[in-house]
């Protein structure tokens, strides 16, 4: 690909990776210059091959980039901005949608954040990002609350968006086809 001044968006799922009705694969289909971080085949749950996953998506694309991460890919994304600061210097903004809380229990179909603490997802490093970045949050999230989301984005230096109540912003939400994301990317 060449070098543009138009930002390519790289899509980073959660620990579910690629799920067909998700809107994060929807939206990758939409927009035909889109990439994703593969899905993982080995060491899913470890954040240091997460991270890695991320750096190596980013050398296969030319230019600035814009981040739309989802759930734990909020997570891999922070992680990621603080261990590849030169890299990061090419990512004009970041949208991240439902970033769980490592500190309150989640439903059972999730990895408990122990298990997650026990991969090396915790401590979140701390700071703001290295670049814009936009969080959306539900206001019924199984997997934070909304004051724990918006204490997210106060540290990472990021905008805050109230998107009510859409639980995980996932398909069990409810969430397929999300055409806000394409005007929540515009802002960044």
């Amino acid at each position: 690909m060449s070098t543009t001044d138009q930002p390519t968006i790289l899509i980073v799922p959660g620990l579910r990776d690629h799920v067909p009705d998700h809107w994060q694969t929807l939206l990758q289909q939409e927009i035909p210059s889109a990439h994703a971080v593969p899905p993982m085949r080995e060491n899913g749950l470890s954040c240091p091959a997460r991270v890695a996953a991320i750096e190596a998506a980013l050398a296969r694309i030319d230019g600035p980039v814009i981040l739309v991460a989802h759930s734990a890919g909020c997570l891999m994304t922070v992680h990621w901005a603080h261990a590849h600061r030169d890299t990061a210097r090419r990512v004009r903004g970041a949208l991240l949608v439902t970033p769980p809380d490592m500190h309150q229990s989640w439903p059972d179909k999730y990895p408990s954040p122990a298990t997650l603490a026990e991969h090396g997802w915790r401590p979140l490093p701390a700071g703001r990002l290295p670049f814009r970045s936009l969080v959306a949050a539900s206001s019924n999230d199984p997997l934070a609350s909304l004051g724990a989301v918006r204490a997210m984005a106060d540290e990472w230096g990021s905008a805050f968006v109230e998107l009510g109540e859409v639980g995980h912003m996932n398909p069990g939400s409810g969430y397929g086809p999300w055409p806000l994301a394409h005007k929540l990317i515009a802002l960044l």
